[in-house]
């Protein structure tokens, strides 16, 4: 049955009857699953080569570090809601990225990765990658000239954000996808700011989608999880590197994600809803010099958010008319926000992200991050005392 979003959100993935007659999945609580007898693993080893071998076939728990029953329901239900065959559940977002990557690349690869990318990603392929003699190059998301004349012969993944962290730019998926399909190589793409509820970058042709699991598929700002969703043919390999690298999710946390991504549907839309009301107040106010918004007509890249995506997201980032210390005077004032690093859940935070980049000017530029910026992550309050909210810390400023 083809359902609606929000129907799969609740029910996607998950066994209508589940153990002990429990309507929630329940946490399967163990790193190690006993087997009845030998026959019984001679049954799971026949069973585990014939999967490796092509066939779709069940195979039973062994070791928490290789699957969970929790764990799994999970995986399912990530991959209904973003249209993949297979999903992986990883302990963090970047052990999700730095996995995928591992595994797809090998010494003498090359990767092209856009230069909007989380700085923790770019990090990982410019300081880490190098030490496993894999080059890394940055291009602009918004040039598809530049795209292909970075390319060498021995490039074999583009990896892409979108809605980039923080300025929100936005990829055109349909020309990255073409791009890599024209030259043989694959795509990745970070869907952490877009959600399947706004965005789903399988159905534009690109061959990989990963999230930070902890930021709005999660939801409540109370777990750590990655995931990375795609083809069977490459979640097969990522889930054998997973099992050596050992960046699997916990069943406790599989479990806070199964909760959250029931109210995904809901939550998303009211965040949408808060951020484009958030934006267009901003883009009037005297006190801000840039919103950066693809919800925004005057965003470079609003009509690719226009065609690309069903709801523009929830974080708004802006720049106040002022220096580094005027905008933490800013974000001081502000009395609903939390002041935080992450972004996603219910609570709105605020971030002057400088602050939390470097002390260092120079260090500060270098990622790209300008003193008087702040992020803001809208959450599900009402959009009203929000704004009521920021007109006030911004009289100040």
């Amino acid at each position: 049955m083809n359902n609606h979003f929000s129907t799969q959100a609740v029910h996607g993935g998950e066994e209508k009857r589940k153990p002990y007659g429990a309507l929630t999945t329940p946490i399967v609580q163990t790193s190690t699953y006993t087997f009845q007898d030998t026959a019984e693993i001679v049954d799971f080893l026949e069973r585990k080569a014939a999967r490796k071998a092509g066939e779709d076939l069940e195979v039973r728990d062994e070791y928490g570090r290789y699957s969970n029953p929790t764990q799994s329901a999970a995986e399912r239900k990530l991959a209904v809601l973003e249209g993949g065959e297979r999903a992986l559940l990883f302990s963090t977002g970047m052990a999700a990225i730095t996995t995928a990557v591992l595994t797809l690349l090998s010494a003498g690869d090359h990767l092209l990765m856009i230069d909007n990318s989380y700085r923790r990603t770019r990090e990982f392929a410019k300081k880490f990658l190098v030490r496993w003699g894999i080059d890394c190059t940055l291009v602009p998301i918004d040039d598809p000239a530049a795209w292909v004349a970075a390319l060498r012969p021995n490039t074999r993944l583009f990896f892409s954000e979108t809605p980039t962290n923080p300025y929100l730019r936005v990829m055109d998926l349909s020309s990255m996808a073409g791009v890599a399909r024209e030259h043989g190589i694959l795509t990745m793409v970070d869907s952490t700011f877009g959600t399947p509820v706004n965005l789903r970058p399988l159905e534009y042709g690109i061959d990989l989608v990963m999230h930070s699991a902890s930021k709005y598929l999660g939801g409540h700002n109370d777990l750590l999880a990655g995931t990375v969703i795609g083809p069977r043919r490459l979640l097969d390999e990522i889930e054998n590197a997973r099992g050596v690298l050992g960046g699997v999710g916990g069943p406790h946390d599989a479990y806070l994600l199964l909760r959250g991504l029931k109210t995904l549907d809901l939550r998303v839309r009211r965040q949408n809803e808060n951020a484009l009301r958030m934006a267009r107040f901003l883009e009037g106010h005297p006190a801000v010099r840039t919103v950066y918004y693809p919800g925004l007509p005057g965003h470079p890249d609003h009509e690719i958010a226009r065609r690309q995506m069903s709801g523009y997201g929830g974080v708004v980032s802006f720049e106040i008319d002022g220096d580094m210390e005027d905008t933490g005077r800013f974000i001081d004032r502000l009395q609903i926000p939390y002041i935080g690093p992450t972004l996603g859940g219910v609570e709105s935070i605020a971030q002057q992200q400088a602050r939390f980049v470097s002390l260092d000017p120079e260090e500060r530029r270098a990622t790209g991050i300008v003193d008087n910026l702040v992020r803001y992550a809208l959450g599900i309050e009402d959009c009203d005392d929000l704004i009521a909210d920021l007109a006030g810390a911004l009289e100040g400023v």
